[in-house]
């Protein structure tokens, strides 16, 4: 699928100073960092081994900021006290209850590697010195081609087929609902009209995590493409007005029959040969509905026939 025109550059600048701005606020408030690795804390060490400077967390962190005086650095005694986390850790230890991931970029987006509760252990060829955020996860993520989505429970990642890149990535649900949004939406278009949008990719990437028996040429399974082929996903792209939207519908779900939708959608009701009235969204008729005043919900039962909103 295809964004019908390309986000403005300006506002993606805007967007992205505006979020660093909040995020570089917030580590003076910042309770129980004083570079011990406590239980229940994930720490960051400067140097390989468990050794150097710590820097310890009690929750995820989209983004550690890069200068000082306002980033998240090292803390503890040793080598690499006061350097900025971002982009210098080399090894971790784990003391949460949690699985925790270390993601290459801001946003929980890139390349990502996983530590169990309780692991210690280098941060790996890609990661080293290239951490930018990380997360903690409610639960263990799946492993190899599954799922732990259901009809009625979202799955917490997808497979995404980077095509360019030759790679299978498994990426945070959300994380790709969000850095979706914003290339097959036109980000300055009325709230209700990206609510539409954000359902609708929503469905579609959750119906293939359902439902996907894709491999590539080298047998790794695979759910979405992350081109046009299915949705353009690319990491690091969210921007607030569209990340907005996921976030105030990602509770709702769309289904018909009881099955989750496979939501088309397309710029317009005459750009694709495949539109069947009832089974596709026009993405210009989101914008204008919404001008016009009608919900998110309303727009979708418009387009989609059959459907519950729950």
């Amino acid at each position: 699928m295809s964004k019908p025109t390309a986000v403005l550059s300006a506002l993606l600048t805007a967007t992205v100073l505006l979020l660093s701005g909040a995020v570089l606020a917030s580590p003076a408030s910042a309770a129980g960092r004083d570079g011990t690795c406590a239980t229940g804390e994930f720490c960051y060490y400067y140097n390989s081994g468990e050794a150097g400077s710590v820097s310890d967390f009690t929750d995820s962190l989209d983004d550690y900021g890069a200068t000082q005086p306002t980033c998240y650095d090292f803390k503890g005694a040793g080598n690499g006290k006061g350097v900025c986390v971002k982009n210098n850790a080399a090894s971790v230890w784990n003391r949460t209850s949690k699985t925790v991931r270390v993601f290459f970029n801001s946003n929980f987006a890139g390349a990502h590697q996983d530590f169990a509760a309780g692991a210690k252990g280098n941060l790996n060829a890609t990661l080293k010195n290239n951490n930018a955020s990380h997360e903690f996860l409610s639960a263990a993520p799946p492993s190899g081609c599954k799922t732990d989505g259901t009809n009625s429970s979202l799955p917490t990642s997808i497979l995404v087929y980077r095509v360019s890149l030759g790679r299978v990535d498994r990426v945070d649900f959300k994380t790709y609902v969000k850095n979706v949004l914003p290339n097959e939406w036109v980000t300055s278009w009325p709230a209700e009209s990206l609510s539409t949008g954000a359902m609708a990719v929503k469905s579609f990437g959750w119906y293939w995590a359902l439902h996907s028996s894709r491999k590539t040429s080298g047998g790794k399974c695979f759910d979405v493409y992350d081109n046009t082929t299915s949705q353009v996903y690319r990491p690091g792209s969210a921007v607030a007005s569209t990340s907005a939207a996921v976030d105030r519908t990602w509770s709702k779900r769309m289904t018909r029959s009881g099955n989750i939708l496979q939501a088309h959608y397309c710029s317009t009701t005459t750009a694709c040969g495949a539109w069947v009235t009832g089974d596709w969204l026009s993405q210009y008729g989101s914008r204008d509905q919404a001008n016009a005043g009608k919900s998110y919900s309303a727009i979708l039962r418009y387009y989609y026939d059959g459907i519950v909103l729950a």
